[in-house]
């Protein structure tokens, strides 16, 4: 019996131990950067988003080149916010994927094994 594509896509970008930890990180860091002006009243309290980007880097650096390409430069903070929620699930989905292609071939030396 197939899956439903769309509940392949949840168990694969986070309903696994790897992705769940990755986008507890990347929501970590969202949030304590979402909560850094309210409680910081220097200029450079808006460089903490760096990390949630940097946490989201290959996938984030499309959405970046898009921003730069789109905007000059100048983009709203809700294109880079989205940005960086896309990049994130985006590698949450590969980081899946590749969990469950390790998880299989470790099954299937097992069974191979108990075959012999």
């Amino acid at each position: 019996m197939k899956t439903r594509p769309i509940r392949t896509f949840a168990r694969l970008a986070v309903a696994n131990r790897v992705s769940g930890i990755y986008l507890a990180v990347v929501g970590g860091a969202m949030a304590v950067a979402a909560l850094e002006p309210l409680f910081a009243d220097n200029p450079d309290a808006s460089l903490i988003w760096v990390w949630p980007a940097l946490f989201t880097f290959p996938a984030f650096g499309f959405v970046a080149w898009l921003g730069e390409g789109g905007w000059g430069g100048d983009a709203p903070a809700w294109f880079f916010i989205g940005g960086i929620v896309l990049s994130a699930l985006v590698q949450s989905l590969a980081l899946g994927a590749v969990w469950q292609g390790l998880r299989g071939r470790r099954g299937n030396r097992g069974s191979l094994s108990a075959a012999s």
